[in-house]
């Protein structure tokens, strides 16, 4: 698939995903970006330590904690490792971005597994 469509796809299923959200958390999410990225950068992969099959990413400092991170909060969703994973099945692909976003959202939030699954957010 084109990559104008995996972005187009991701950002309508990311959208869908935040409206869904319960109310206390939805400004939270609304206020983090999301950005769409093929894979992880050269970077990424070097100096991070980052699997090359990753897909998606949580960085910057957690929501509430000092801001003072070289990178501001943000939520990498890393589209080509995603459709290369739902191994060109669109319906897997949209249900993947989705399950990867809230499980990006919740690492901003200070929320580990137990938490998301608790929260219906898995």
């Amino acid at each position: 698939m084109k990559w104008k469509q995996l972005c187009e796809i991701a950002d309508t299923t990311v959208r869908a995903a935040r409206a869904r959200l319960p109310a206390e958390v939805r400004p939270a999410a609304d206020a983090l970006p999301v950005t769409f990225e093929p894979w992880p950068s050269e970077a990424m992969l070097e100096d991070e330590g980052v699997d090359s099959e990753i897909l998606g990413l949580f960085v910057g400092p957690d929501h509430g904690a000092d801001a003072t991170a070289t990178l501001p909060p943000q939520i990498l969703l890393f589209l080509e490792n995603l459709w290369d994973y739902a191994e060109g099945d669109e319906a897997v692909f949209r249900e993947e971005v989705r399950i990867t976003y809230l499980h990006e959202l919740g690492h901003y939030l200070g929320w580990d597994e137990d938490e998301l699954a608790r929260r219906g957010l898995d």
